[in-house]
């Protein structure tokens, strides 16, 4: 991202994607808000059928004039953004009671099977599902 600005007032954004712009008071909010926007925004893309960009490195940025323009008054910024990418289907196999206790939790949290298969893998990715210390439980037997 390209920031803008003084303290008290920063604005980042996009040379990959036009239009995608925010502002904070300070950088850390910055970073943040940059972070969400841009998801939230290459989210709104792909909802709308629009073709998202491929990312250009920087060595790629600086031969164009116009990022060079740009970006003469500001600074690069780097952020680490998981983007959204378009819904596919796949198939899993498991053993059926797995699947039942699987729709029950995900009826209960009021949730598609789908939706809650996702939000449980990206908990352990994460490092808070079940393989993480964090809220395990043992037995000794």
């Amino acid at each position: 991202m390209l920031i803008h600005g003084e303290p008290g007032n920063y604005g980042a954004s996009f040379p990959d994607f036009p239009g995608a712009t925010t502002g904070a008071d300070d950088l850390d909010a910055l970073y943040d808000k940059a972070a969400e926007m841009l998801a939230f925004h290459v989210g709104g893309m792909i909802e709308d059928g629009l073709e998202v960009p491929s990312i250009r490195s920087l060595d790629f940025l600086r031969d164009d004039p116009l990022f060079r323009e740009e970006a003469a008054d500001g600074m690069v910024g780097v952020l680490d953004v998981e983007l959204p990418g378009r819904t596919v289907r796949v198939n899993l196999t498991m053993n059926e009671s797995d699947l039942r206790r699987i729709d029950r939790a995900a009826a209960a949290a009021h949730e598609t099977r789908s939706g809650w298969l996702v939000r449980a893998a990206n908990a352990r990715l994460r490092g808070l599902g079940p393989d993480s210390d964090e809220g395990r439980q043992t037995t000794t037997r």
